[in-house]
């Protein structure tokens, strides 16, 4: 689905793999699967099931150790991943002890999921040396050959040891230890054991040893196969049968005919990686110096590109002292008992004045006079988005589970550049509501039509919309955004999704008694509450605001893997 933009320079190519591929692993915490696993909901008939598959896992381990026994050529190395084989055939002949001790009782019979043999063929493939884009495939003749073997095999491994152990620590996290009466507890406690950790680890710092002589071409295999497995993991995670209600993802809890969804998202670093104020500057500096280069005087570029980014920096710098000020003023000496809806709504209209006066500063200014709108539409055109995004926007609109339409709501002073941004690629046209720049010709006036200047304007537009669409059907409404101009419409959704959650708003929301709790906790407990006889739906100004470090999550949460 997505990794990170960029990955840090640290440790050796196991942990590299690890954190550029970690929003993927994230998404396993969103299958129904191990969301009823963690609230202690899960029907035991499903857990065996999975459990039933080890034994071809393990199987598959066994084999592949031993062909990448023989392919090492060091003789610690050989020793190492000889005592990695001994551990699995180890747990192959313990293993229906092991499951009694978790106080369960394995099938006497069961047979090989076709999850499961996706990744076993894949591993033993691998293994055997048919690995897909291998120069000289099936030739094995040097010891640097056999060891780069020995690495493409325990490359395949790797992320199944450390994806196991991060699952069973997150789902730790949310267990309540004065109230857990999660039967598979023990099962959990078994992955997140030291023991778990140390074996994942020792196959990682000896994935990391056999590819230190590796060549860029060979570590780019060692990259598609550590990828490959993990994403055949998380498939076979998500293909686990589940017969009970469950809470996730939300595009399949109900009959396809009567789901209905609205996808409400803030733009700027929501949507964006940039800030669509400091594209737009981009352009007004670059046009002025375009001027200057061309001694003429343009009825619209008044000043020079100095003056210009000297007045931006100003604006800018002023924008934020004010603003960090505005927020102080309206912040509670202390920290309210309950959710108090009333007084944030006062204290944003304090901020709401504060955001028409900053407009009217940057009118006042002419910063924006003179930008061609052509200009305006190249930029959006090739703006950086949040990993992840557009993806599922696109998959959103492009889903045939549901009826879905997406609304952006934004303080942006240029729809065109928002429009201009979704342009590109297979994602069809969004509904903006936005501010506007009007027009001279296709140049900009310096004036903003104002449209959407603050929390209750982005309530308004967020009703409004909702009333468009009647009583057709159950309708779910989620919102996406960051800034506290979010707010408002964030309490309002039936889901609030707080994508990177900051300190500010965090300290701000908290003292008006807004809870913001991590979206995989959410639903752990919306999943009790299920099987408890609670309702599965969801419902807004409940005073609960889930956050997400990814757009991968989102993605997972509403139409899965």
């Amino acid at each position: 689905m997505v990794g990170f933009q960029a990955v840090p320079d640290d440790g050796g190519i196991a942990r590299r793999l690890w954190v550029k591929f970690k929003n993927e692993s994230l998404c396993a915490l969103y299958t129904p699967f191990v969301v009823c696993l963690a609230s202690g909901t899960l029907d035991s008939i499903s857990f065996l099931h999975c459990i039933s598959q080890d034994v071809y896992f393990l199987q598959a381990f066994a084999h592949a150790y031993e062909l990448a026994e023989d392919y090492a050529d060091d003789d610690e190395d050989k020793e190492a991943i000889r005592g990695m084989r001994k551990r699995v055939l180890r747990k192959l002949k313990d293993q229906d002890d092991l499951v009694r001790e978790w106080g369960f009782e394995l099938p006497k019979a069961s047979t090989c999921d076709s999850a499961t043999a996706r990744y076993t063929d894949f591993l033993l493939a691998t293994a055997a040396g048919k690995v897909e884009g291998e120069k000289g495939r099936g030739k094995i003749v040097t010891p640097f050959e056999k060891t780069r073997l020995a690495a493409y095999t325990l490359s395949a491994i790797a992320p199944c040891m450390r994806l196991y152990s991060f699952l069973s620590k997150e789902i730790k996290a949310v267990l309540v230890p004065e109230e857990s009466n999660n039967i598979y507890e023990r099962w959990i406690d078994c992955l997140c054991s030291e023991s778990f950790e140390a074996n994942a680890s020792r196959i990682e710092d000896l994935l990391d040893k056999l590819s230190v002589t590796l060549t860029g071409e060979e570590l780019d295999v060692v990259e598609k196969l550590y990828h490959q497995a993990m994403k055949l993991e998380l498939e076979f995670i998500s293909a686990q049968p589940i017969t009970q209600s469950t809470i996730t993802p939300i595009t399949q809890v109900q009959e396809p005919a009567g789901c209905n969804l609205t996808l409400f998202c803030d733009f700027d670093m929501t949507c964006s990686a940039v800030d669509s104020s400091a594209l737009l500057a981009d352009v007004a500096i670059i046009a002025a110096a375009k001027s200057d280069l061309d001694d003429c005087e343009s009825p619209y570029v008044h000043i020079s590109a100095a003056d210009l980014r000297a007045t931006w920096s100003n604006l800018s710098s002023k924008y934020i002292e004010e603003y960090e000020q505005c927020i102080e003023s309206i912040m509670p000496s202390e920290k309210v008992g309950k959710f108090d809806y009333e007084g944030l709504c006062k204290a944003l209209v304090q901020l709401s004045d504060f955001e028409s006066r900053a407009n009217d500063m940057v009118v006042h200014s002419g910063v924006l006079r003179g930008l061609s709108q052509e200009d305006i539409k190249r930029v959006g055109e090739h703006l950086i988005f949040q990993n992840g995004c557009k993806n599922v926007l696109q998959d959103v609109l492009g889903s045939k589970n549901m009826h879905a339409d997406v609304h952006i709501l934004s303080y942006c002073w240029s729809g065109d550049l928002i429009r201009s941004s979704f342009s590109s690629g297979a994602l069809p046209v969004l509904n903006v509501h936005s501010n506007e720049l009007p027009y001279e010709g296709s140049v900009t006036t310096g004036d903003i039509i104002k449209k959407m200047e603050s929390p209750m304007d982005k309530l308004q537009a967020f009703n409004d919309i909702l009333k468009s669409h009647g009583n057709n059907g159950k309708h779910t409404t989620v919102y996406v955004g960051g800034s506290v101009g979010d707010f408002l419409c964030l309490l309002s959704a039936d889901v609030g999704i707080v994508i990177g959650l900051s300190a500010g708003l965090k300290r701000l929301g908290v003292q008006f008694g807004i809870s913001f709790v991590p979206l995989f906790s959410g639903l752990v407990t919306k999943q009790r509450e299920l099987a408890e006889g609670g309702c599965s739906g969801w419902r807004g100004m409940s005073g609960i605001l889930y956050t997400v470090s990814s757009w991968a999550e989102i993605h997972a949460f509403v139409l899965g893997l």
